[in-house]
């Protein structure tokens, strides 16, 4: 082997997974998934029918609770512990991540395991506390080994209550491939049950006798040269369904312990508003401080995560979880000017008219061949081809036919070119995908039933909150006509002749938001608001949002979100979003912060789909701080409860309207104003590190040439170690590289691999001759910046409607602002 080869392959391993000299994997489009291969036909995996989450989503509807038909119980089961396969994915993320990640670690309650998050005593009894994740109903804290599970430490099902209908191997067989049948059952393709809400147990059909033989549970939670190996087969794989990231405690009924809920105390549409996605996909939690994974995922407040993580688009922008409220309000809002083309593969999503009659309310969408009617679910407006197409994609996203998915592009680390999943290919080979297609209706139709407000007024003890006089409260109802419904209403005056939303969306969209803007400043625009606004029933069936498509030039906010690439043509999403997405034009530029100066300077966005955000809904807002689609404005509660979730509001609500009293970065100590505040830095001297047992065989021989060639790799045998990443980096220079530079033409793209490279070494070098941070970052900073493919390291600022610093009108006076606040609680 060359030298040249033998310094590229180096370099491989210290952009730790750029591996070029690997083997071959299989061909995009000729791979089935393990149902396809068991020979199971999607009629198999039917939706069950059991009503077993009757007490779940206690909504008051004229003061009864909601009842739903057999198609909608079926769509919430689906929506609850339906999981489609994608055990797989998880399975395989234990690899992908270098041990970072692993469920089924995360899911135990082994006391003295090393590095548990939080030392011994973890466990089922303080899940909530410290992780976020929801405990089922019904089951208990492991006491011991379980015998029956393979020595794992797991939740036991409570004795008391009945069987889980759903784990019944009889009426839902699951699928029989590999070991399952003989090492392991075959079991229900829904699993069982894991004790948390969201995950279930699938048997591992790769437990074949020699792992079986292998097998060792106390190694498993204690030995660090036994779990941190890629080669280790689980008894186990962790199933995820969409209650995980959607289910919460309800905030009109809030459980007593939120470590002990009961299905009454749970709603399926809140969002995992508690979620700590650190210390969920980083099952060593703060004990991992020193992992730049740990650095990379610890920018996601609680709530959060980045939904592009496993398909990584090199940008870190974590996102609030989605509430889902009003469905059906929000499809007739989609009709008034959520029309989209879509194009290509995107013709391939499944669309309402498939599965209901002509004259069906669900049926108005969609008109042959390719226009459709969408609300966006994502924050950046980018699934666009169809309320069914969002729902369906999401399943891709956690996991589904992942042995395709993860053929497009390299997961968790990213490194090589993204290619589009074909809707084609996953209609072909995959029977999960196939069964899923089936059940997504009656998801959205359980939706209709289930998505009603929460309000303040129905809460515990909420009313005091609510002890405001007639005056204020008429005071506030007119701030927010005149200075909130114009994104934050679904029920606006009609617009003026001329201007038409609905038909702009593509290349001339920019140009009509901007008369759109000009208009809700006029007096005429604002009179027309109070009047509605003033209506008693104002609120009745209100999403409380546009959905428009508003650009960041506006609102201010950090621009990592608005720039997400998954959606672009020919990335990964390009089936899901429309070729009015695509041909959206750039806003334009917006001033942002050097990361180490504080200088400000302008920062020209690209278009094709970047640059825009939807406004979120304010329904319930009382109940979803904190604020900004980061979660970064307001103090987090970790409790649910009623008097826990008004202090992080009020908290957070006035750091909205009163901007100055934000958090911010040591670099802004005597600065405020627009664009100060947080900046995500790395908070220990981290390290990368790859375990012995995550090097694959064919690069071991490579490892020892590597550490002459690269000094700064370090690391003992075959174990490799990158850094130190020093204390203070903004973490947002390492995670937002552009690794693939894939918007530049061919010969440019390659010749930023190599900078990329370079840059590298360069870093080590300048760290290793200087312990001084600003003068490292003064020399380096800059090229880093040249590779970013997210420039903008302030993640709390924006949103200064109503403040003095949003410059085209005068900022409300504080009584204005506490009457607002005041009307805001009743939404």
């Amino acid at each position: 082997m060359s030298r040249r080869t033998l310094s590229i392959c180096g370099a491989a391993i210290v952009a730790a997974g750029l591996f070029g000299c690997g083997p071959d994997e299989p061909k995009p489009g000729t791979v089935l998934d393990e149902a396809m291969r068991a020979g199971v036909k999607a009629e198999s995996l039917r939706a069950a029918g059991e009503d077993y989450f009757h007490d779940m989503d206690y909504n008051l509807v004229e003061g009864r609770r909601s009842t739903f038909t057999p198609q909608q119980i079926e769509g919430r089961n689906t929506w609850l512990v339906w999981t489609g396969g994608n055990d797989t994915l998880w399975d395989r993320l234990t690899i992908d991540s270098i041990g970072t990640f692993d469920l089924l670690k995360t899911i135990s309650s082994h006391p003295d395991q090393p590095n548990s998050p939080y030392g011994a005593g973890y466990g089922r009894h303080n899940r909530w506390r410290y992780l976020g994740l929801v405990n089922e109903p019904c089951f208990k804290e492991a006491t011991g080994p379980d015998p029956n599970r393979f020595g794992l430490w797991l939740d036991a099902r409570d004795p008391s209550c009945p069987s889980d209908p759903f784990a019944d191997a009889t009426k839902y067989p699951g699928v029989k491939i590999g070991a399952r049948g003989k090492t392991v059952p075959v079991g229900s393709y829904y699993g069982e049950p894991a004790g948390i809400v969201g995950l279930r147990l699938l048997p591992n059909p790769n437990f074949d006798e020699q792992a079986r033989q292998r097998w060792n549970s106390e190694r498993f939670y204690n030995d660090p040269s036994y779990y941190f190996d890629s080669k280790l087969v689980r008894p186990y794989r962790v199933g995820m369904s969409c209650a995980f990231c959607h289910v919460g405690p309800n905030p009109i009924k809030p459980p007593d312990d939120p470590e002990n809920p009961k299905w009454e105390n749970l709603s399926s549409n809140v969002g995992a508003q508690y979620f700590w996605w650190d210390r969920v996909f980083n099952w060593r939690g703060e004990k991992n401080e020193s992992s730049i994974f740990y650095q990379a995922l610890h920018v996601s407040r609680p709530g959060t995560l980045d939904t592009s993580l496993v398909s990584t688009d090199s940008i870190n922008n974590p996102r609030s979880m989605n509430a889902v409220y009003n469905l059906m309000p929000r499809m007739l809002e989609a009709k008034k000017w959520g029309r989209e083309t879509i194009a290509g593969g995107g013709l391939n999503n499944k669309q309402f008219n498939d599965f209901v009659p002509a004259g069906d309310p669900l049926s108005q969408f969609f008109v042959w061949p390719g226009t459709t009617w969408t609300p966006r679910v994502l924050k950046d407006g980018s699934d666009s081809v169809g309320a069914l197409g969002a729902l369906n994609r999401v399943y891709l996203n956690i996991g589904l036919f992942s042995e395709e998915w993860l053929l497009h592009f390299r997961a968790v680390i990213g490194g090589r070119p993204i290619s589009p999943i074909p809707i084609e290919t996953a209609r072909k080979n995959s029977v999960y995908w196939q069964a899923t297609e089936m059940q997504t209706p009656n998801m959205a139709r359980f939706f209709l039933g289930s998505t009603d407000p929460h309000y303040l007024k129905d809460a515990p003890g909420g009313p005091r909150y609510l002890a405001e006089d007639a005056a204020t409260l008429q005071r506030g109802k007119v701030v927010f006509a005149e200075r909130c419904a114009r994104c934050h209403s679904s029920d606006i005056p009609p617009l003026p002749s001329g201007l038409d939303l609905e038909g702009a969306n593509g290349p001339n969209y920019l140009a009509a938001w901007n008369a759109y803007w000009a208009w809700t400043k006029t007096d005429g625009f604002k009179a027309q608001m109070r009047e509605k606004v003033l209506r008693d029933d104002f609120l009745k069936g209100n999403y409380l949002s546009t959905e428009l498509r508003v650009p960041i030039t506006l609102l201010g906010i950090n621009a990592c979100s608005p720039l997400a690439t998954n959606a672009l043509r020919d990335n990964i999403w390009d089936n899901f979003s429309s070729e009015s997405y695509k041909t959206l034009p750039s806003v334009g530029s917006i001033k942002i912060r050097h990361p180490v100066t504080g200088a400000e300077y302008d920062y020209t966005l690209p278009g094709g789909g970047r640059g825009f955000i939807r406004p979120a809904s304010l329904i319930s807002l009382w109940s979803t701080a904190p604020f900004l689609q980061n979660n970064t404005v307001g103090h987090f509660e970790w409790s649910p409860s009623v008097d826990a979730r008004m202090r992080s509001f009020e908290d957070s609500i006035e750091q909205m309207l009163w901007p100055e009293r934000r958090d911010k970065d040591p670099l802004f100590a005597n600065e405020n104003g627009p664009g100060v505040g947080v900046i995500d830095r790395i908070t220990t001297d981290s390290y990368l590190d790859v375990a012995e047992g995550y090097v694959p065989d064919y690069l071991r021989p490579l490892v020892g040439a590597s550490r002459r060639l690269f000094p700064f790799l370090g690391g003992s045998g075959y174990s490799v170690r990158i850094g130190p990443f020093p204390k203070g980096m903004p973490i947002g220079l390492i995670t937002n590289i552009d690794l693939l530079g894939s918007e530049m033409p061919p010969a440019e793209r390659e010749a930023h691999k190599k900078r990329i490279l370079a840059l590298l070494k360069h870093t080590k070098d300048e760290l290793k001759a200087s312990k001084d941070l600003p003068t490292v970052l003064g020399k380096l900073v800059d090229d880093m910046l040249a590779v970013s493919k997210c420039k903008d390291f302030v993640v709390n600022k924006g949103h200064y409607f109503g403040t003095d610093y949003f410059r085209e009108e005068p900022g409300l006076g504080d009584n204005d602002k506490r009457a607002l606040i005041a009307f805001l609680k009743t939404l």
